[in-house]
């Protein structure tokens, strides 16, 4: 999936040239912010926990998280380039155990703050619509907090507090609603994944990746 993504950014970068003659919007810097809803794929957690000397490969799903963040760049009429730094958190839900136990209650969550480069290009008509699609590469920052479920046992520690940085990239499509020759609206999707990240706690060592898809609502100001 990565590879993918990689490569839809490179194909992206290298339609540029045809896509100059589309060019419609004033040139000019801006900057933007966003919030929406981030919708984290299950995943596989699998590490070692050095406390009970034993392995594990847990199937973990996760509740809707918040999704905000920001950018800033410059755009060139048909294609704009930016940087972006954003938050996007997922509350676990269930865990379940490779021998089928599903563990409950379960307290915990996973973040990932992420440094991205992006490339959009805008496509431009009469309206005050503009369609854009993209994608963008980066580093993101996984935080998995100290994480706890019960069994018939009792109260079990599943995961501990640690974080990693990983490759991260992403692609996204949406419009750009004009609001007056400064101000827009954006409304926006990006899936957004990254590399495995190995999270050495005290005791339990966890390996994922997260993968997301998230929903954003954005203002833009350009100069």
């Amino acid at each position: 999936m990565k590879t993918y993504l990689v490569a839809i950014v490179t194909l992206v970068f290298f339609s540029i040239p045809a896509l100059g003659a589309a060019a419609a919007d004033q040139p000019g810097p801006y900057v933007s912010g966003f919030l929406g809803t981030s919708f984290a794929r299950d995943a596989t957690v699998s590490g070692f926990d050095s406390f009970d000397n034993t392995t594990f490969s847990d199937r973990v799903t996760f509740d809707p998280g918040i999704y905000v963040g920001g950018s800033g760049g410059y755009d060139f009429g048909f294609l704009r380039l930016e940087g972006e730094l954003s938050y996007r958190n997922a509350p676990i839900e269930t865990v379940t155990a490779s021998n089928g136990g599903r563990f409950r209650n379960v307290d915990g969550d996973l973040g990932a703050f992420a440094t991205m480069f992006n490339m959009f290009f805008d496509l431009h008509n009469p309206s005050r619509v503009t369609p854009y699609l993209g994608g963008g590469i980066g580093f993101a920052t996984l935080h998995l907090s100290d994480t706890s479920g019960f069994d018939n046992a009792g109260k079990v520690i599943l995961y501990d507090d640690s974080n990693e940085t990983v490759f991260a990239s992403q692609v996204g499509a949406g419009m750009d609603i004009a609001i007056n020759s400064y101000y827009s609206l954006d409304i926006g999707y990006r899936y957004f994944i990254t590399d495995k990240a190995q999270l050495d706690g005290d005791f339990i060592s966890s390996n994922l990746k997260l993968e997301s898809h998230n929903a954003m609502v954005g203002f833009k100001f350009k100069f």
